[in-house]
């Protein structure tokens, strides 16, 4: 089992800069083979934002290269996720993820971001 506690979300003017974290704990966090960051708009389906592996690849959406930056920490085991010249589009539920050892994945409960214009 893995429990997700992310932090960081809330309300930002467009351009301005957000940092999401997510602190994992359990026994299948050790060997995972990465952690990320989704996201769900109302009305959207859930859309994979950013993941870093556990060898450090980090694959971005599109719709955030150049904007957003994902890192992690291995003691603990955290994923952060920086967020800067934020879009009203990128307004959302955000979703921590970590996906184990054995291709399972597991999700944390989500923090809202909102961006005005």
């Amino acid at each position: 089992q893995v429990q997700l506690v992310e932090s960081g979300g809330g309300l930002v003017q467009a351009g301005g800069s957000l940092r999401l974290s997510c602190a994992a704990s359990g026994s299948d966090v050790d060997f995972n083979l990465g952690m990320g960051w989704h996201r769900q708009a109302p009305g959207k389906q859930r859309e994979r934002v950013a993941l870093i592996t556990s060898s450090g690849t980090t694959i971005y959406a599109d719709s955030v290269k150049g904007r957003f930056a994902i890192s992690r920490e291995n003691a603990p085991n955290t994923v952060n996720l920086q967020m800067n010249s934020l879009k009203p589009e990128d307004t959302a539920v955000y979703y921590c993820n970590l996906v184990s050892s054995w291709n399972h994945n597991y999700w944390g409960q989500g923090t809202q971001v909102t961006v005005s214009s």
